[in-house]
């Protein structure tokens, strides 16, 4: 289970740390039609480059998403805004012992292509990690 927390999280890595912004006419039309098929209300899409991959950052319904695909149009992770109180229980825990009097910025559920979960959370600029029952995994520097 570690191991695989590990490799979870490490493939996270990889994909936030490297992004370079490109404009939509620069994404394959594979992977733009898998969009908005997809995310057909999508709004304001922006594109990063990521290695072999394409991230869509975009809104729908006022929530922010953003959805990684590799270069056949495939989805290999997605990550959707969420309230701070709909974190898991251990994660706000967590936070409230190690981080109090520090406000969390920002809140995520990112979901990988086999259906692994890990919240994220933003305090001052760093990012951390946890696994779907809201223990601990990691902090990384926010992008």
């Amino acid at each position: 289970m570690k191991k695989s927390l590990l490799v979870i999280v490490l493939s996270i890595m990889s994909f936030v740390s490297f992004g370079q912004k490109i404009k939509e006419k620069e994404v394959p039309k594979i992977i733009t039609e898998a969009l908005h098929e997809k995310y057909p209300n999508a709004k304001g899409v922006k594109w990063d480059k990521e290695k072999n991959n394409y991230e869509a950052s975009f809104d729908v319904n006022k929530i922010d998403n953003s959805v990684l695909f590799n270069g056949e149009g495939k989805i290999v992770e997605t990550e959707i805004e969420i309230q701070i109180s709909t974190l898991p229980k251990n994660a706000l825990d967590y936070i409230n012992t190690h981080f109090k009097n520090q406000k969390v910025k920002e809140a995520a559920k990112i979901i990988n292509q086999k259906g692994n979960i890990i919240y994220e959370a933003e305090i001052k600029g760093s990012d951390l990690l946890f696994d779907e029952n809201g223990n601990f995994i990691s902090v990384e520097k926010a992008s």
